[in-house]
């Protein structure tokens, strides 16, 4: 079982690398779901002197006011033999035998984070001490609940130490180890008050009852000890530390745990209680209960990491990945990223993802009601042939047909044709710029670079207004053809004058008659019919040569043929990561290494047992 309070050690010690350990964090915590034993009291309660008789040392910072201003997690590891010594994780490559030193670190340590003020930190030290005399064990130091702020300590430091000390004991993972004088009324106790607040049924609360040789004459501490006064769901455990004078005096560790067993078991009051008392039973009930603890958890731990795994896999696939530093590297990233959403457009069209739909709309629902709409009776009034076809025949009548007549009628009704067209051309440009514009949105990479996203959009967009011209040249071309030659066969077919009987003698007002002049509207009307319903199909196939097909061939040819004339400091900028974004993607890659060993390390325990 020693391994797995080892193992929560290790991670505890990762987590404090990574800045998880419990403090406010937009990430999910690890530190959090970890089972400890916080270490809870008031100032002079004792709190000091307890820990360091369960390690057996003299190391911790003394003084008056607040002393511990900084978490203090203090990880024990039990070794076989060998001499004594102490590791820091800031300063992993140092080992410390002089605890006078360890304890001169800890006050250097708290200094470099909060200043030299009297100000705490919630970002922990992690301390570890090897010995033969300690059990495997791992207690997480609290600042001293306090209710006055001395000189040099700002108006909260009050509320700030109990905010600090709350957050760390109302997790439901951690064990509570509440420290109260025995010379003081239990009902003043700071930290029972506290304890009562996050756990009221005492379920996870251990009560340590110090200073009871102090206790004023023909007064003891059974009723408290025996669990009368205040019942907590564990045992209470008395202890007795040194005194001042033997603080002073350095009174070895070792001697003081012996004479605190021989106080409980030459005391009246509690030698049937000494079996169940001291530093070194409560070492041992820790260490058991937090074990216990450790394996119950180790279940609920497996699936939090394997969900914790997953959800910062999809965040950093969200972040995409990180920018390559050479310029080979930066132009790499910007092509494969342009490639993306130059096939994320393709789907669009292509019908794999929504909205190409729309261009197969316009030619077949906008066009070809726009054509419909055209009034080419307006051009083929009486009186408008008659005009015509009188100007076209100048100072000679015609002779057989008014051909010059039927090329101006003809022409000015095929030129309305241009209107729809135009229209139908920009109604494609537009739904590609749209199509353009919901790609650059669906292209997850582009977000995280606001410049590229600009310069792709831009590029993107003069392409399509390039193409949209070159498709109103050819559209009009094929309307202005049609204008400029006429279909010969159509109007060999149409029956003569003369051969209807008519006399190309009668005078020039006989052959503008009216029933004449309908004829010549009839014929007119029908080779614009049939020359609009040719235009229907053939205009849909300019514009999708021109605009559409041209769009999937080559949307970012411009943008990646100037690419390669820039150079690397252009194409930094463009791959201008907001550098919070960058920060983040830096904490979820180390976070999941994080997660990944502790996955590991967990279920190599959960095998072994």
């Amino acid at each position: 079982m020693e391994n797995l309070i080892s193992l929560v050690n290790k991670i505890q010690r990762a987590c404090t690398a990574l800045g998880d350990h419990g403090d406010e964090s937009t990430m999910p915590t690890l530190w959090d779901s970890l089972p400890a034993i916080a270490v809870v009291g008031g100032q002079s309660s004792g709190k000091s002197s307890v820990l360091e008789s369960i390690v057996g040392k003299d190391f911790l910072p003394r003084g008056s006011g607040i002393v511990t201003r900084r978490p203090l997690v203090l990880q024990l590891h039990k070794i076989d033999d060998g001499r004594e010594y102490a590791e820091f994780m800031h300063l992993p490559r140092k080992r410390f035998t002089d605890f006078a030193a360890v304890r001169q670190e800890i006050s250097d340590e708290t200094d470099r984070e909060t200043g030299r003020t009297k100000a705490i930190s919630s970002v922990p030290i992690h301390l570890s001490i090897f010995s033969p005399n300690v059990v495997n064990l791992t207690l997480v130091d609290l600042p001293g609940l306090t209710k006055v702020a001395i000189d040099g300590q700002p108006e909260s430091i009050v509320q700030d130490i109990e905010n600090m000390v709350r957050a760390f004991i109302e997790k439901p993972n951690c064990i509570i180890l509440a420290i109260s004088p025995a010379n003081q009324d239990l009902a003043t106790s700071d930290a029972i008050k506290i304890s009562r607040e996050v756990d009221p049924k005492g379920e996870r609360t251990f009560g340590v009852l110090t200073k009871i040789d102090l206790m004023d004459k023909g007064t003891n501490a059974v009723d408290i000890l025996e669990g009368r006064s205040y019942k907590l769901q564990f045992p209470w455990i008395g202890v007795v530390n040194r005194s001042q004078a033997d603080i002073n005096k350095s009174v070895d560790m070792i001697a003081a745990r012996r004479r605190e067993r021989e106080y409980f078991a030459n005391s009246l009051e509690y030698k049937h209680l000494a079996s169940k008392m001291g530093s070194e039973h409560l070492g041992r009930v820790l260490s058991k209960h937090l074990e216990r603890v450790i394996k119950s958890r180790i279940p609920g731990l497996q699936s939090l990491i394997s969900k914790t795994i997953s959800e910062l896999e999809a965040e950093q696939s969200r972040l995409g990945k990180p920018i390559a530093a050479d310029t080979g590297g930066k132009l790499y990233v910007i092509m494969e990223i342009s490639r993306t959403f130059d096939q994320i457009f393709k789907e669009h069209l292509d019908g794999v993802r929504s909205g190409g739909d729309k261009v197969y709309s316009v030619f077949g629902n906008q066009f070809p009601a726009a054509l419909k709409r055209l009034q080419f009776d307006k051009y083929l009034t009486m009186e408008n042939i008659r005009k015509l076809i009188t100007e076209a025949d100048g100072y000679q009548p015609h002779l057989i047909a008014p051909e010059q007549g039927y090329r101006r009628l003809i022409e000015s009704s095929l030129i309305s044709i241009k209107g729809p067209a135009e229209d139908a051309v920009d109604a494609v440009h537009a739904i590609l710029k749209e199509l353009a514009q919901m790609s650059i949105s669906e292209t997850s990479e582009l977000k995280q670079y606001p410049t590229l996203r600009v310069e792709v959009g831009n590029a993107a967009f003069e392409s399509l207004d390039r193409m949209k011209e070159e498709s109103k040249r050819a559209t009009m071309q094929l309307v202005d053809m049609e204008c400029g030659y006429l279909t010969v066969e159509f109007f060999r077919k149409l029956p003569q004058d003369i051969e209807k009987g008519g006399n190309p003698t009668h005078s020039l007002f006989d052959r503008y008659n009216d029933s004449y002049l309908r004829r010549v509207g009839i014929n007119v009307s029908n080779y614009v019919n049939m020359v609009c319903s040719g235009l229907r199909t053939a205009i849909p196939k300019s514009i999708v040569y021109c605009q559409v097909r041209e769009a999937k061939r080559s949307l970012l040819d411009h943008f990646f043929a100037e690419l390669g004339s820039k150079e690397k400091g252009q194409l930094s900028r463009m791959l201008d990561e907001d550098p919070a974004v960058m920060q983040r993607r830096t904490s979820i890659a180390r976070r999941l290494e994080l997660y990944r060993s502790a996955q590991a390390e967990i279920d190599a325990v959960a095998w072994s047992k």
